[in-house]
């Protein structure tokens, strides 16, 4: 399947495009297009990942399907026989790789959780030895598994990074009681990922959430659910604290990245072939993994 990197659907009013997806006004609902764009250090990369869109979407649709007992969530329907009369002429481009949404307003946080320390919270961590304002115990390394999954909130940032905040910066933003319920669905959604994944090989080392405010007053869960670029995974046979893990995602891009000392301003160099092949295999093997399933594509 060709590798999609931009739609343009006259026909159809552009609401907002991301750093990987194209999303679509419809009226009384939106519709999501995950590309294959990626990007790395907060670039969009010149080079589409072939597959990554699909993955992308059909993670989030199995995820929203197996966690729809914990919370309700934005998904109506991934089959385009069900999207309205004015995507029919763009049917080929939004098979698997679309899905229409519910509107809803977004909380204005991003709701991570971790189960395991990396990243921007081993950093903390070192600095700290908390995250998040949350103290740990001394001693642990990179990629250390957690006594418990922790609640980090952080900033939503339209360009450029994130910010890790505490719980009680988030409540100032959100409002107590839903800081409170986003804390608590997340993390219940997390747990239950967790140990889904486990059982299939994958450790989910943290994740990231996005919630909305629907018209009757819900908070629902929205945005993607639980897939390699809002999570990172893990392959369990290769898991070893005290250093960097091998994952799921796009850690091959990164890794070329770094290798060829870029400044991580725009404009990204290109990808070699290779580079662009087995970062492909890693996400539809990570989509194999966590449903059993080969990708329908």
């Amino acid at each position: 399947m060709q590798a999609i990197s931009r739609t343009n659907f006259e026909e159809l009013p552009l609401f907002k495009r991301g750093k990987v997806r194209d999303v679509y006004d419809l009226g009384s609902a939106l519709l999501i297009v995950a590309t294959d764009r990626l990007s790395a250090f907060d670039v969009v990369l010149p080079d589409p990942i072939p597959e990554k869109g699909t993955v992308l979407t059909q993670i989030s649709r199995f995820w929203f399907d197996e966690t729809s007992h914990i919370t309700p969530n934005h998904c109506i329907s991934t089959n385009v026989e069900d999207y309205p009369e004015a995507c029919a002429p763009y049917t080929e481009q939004l098979k698997e790789r679309s899905m229409l949404v519910t509107k809803t307003k977004p909380l204005a946080i991003e709701c991570v959780v971790r189960g395991y320390l990396t990243g921007s919270g081993l950093k903390e961590y070192k600095r700290s030895q908390s995250v998040c304002g949350i103290p740990l115990e001394e001693g642990l390394v990179d990629g250390s598994m957690l006594p418990e999954p922790l609640f980090t909130p952080s900033t939503k940032a339209d360009v450029g990074h994130d910010e890790n905040i505490n719980f009680e910066q988030a409540v100032e933003i959100v409002g107590r009681e839903a800081a409170e319920k986003v804390r608590d669905m997340s993390i219940e959604l997390y747990t239950f990922a967790r140990d889904y994944a486990r059982e299939r090989g994958i450790i989910i080392a943290d994740t990231k959430f996005e919630f909305g405010i629907n018209d009757e007053g819900e908070i629902i869960l929205i945005d993607e659910a639980l897939t390699p670029d809002s999570s990172r995974f893990w392959p369990m046979d290769k898991y070893e604290p005290g250093h960097a893990q091998p994952s799921f995602d796009k850690q091959f891009v990164r890794d070329y990245l770094e290798s060829v000392n870029w400044d991580k301003t725009p404009p990204a160099p290109e990808l070699p072939a290779d580079v662009i092949e087995k970062t492909s295999k890693k996400y539809v093997e990570a989509y194999r993994l966590i449903t059993g399933q080969s990708l329908s594509v």
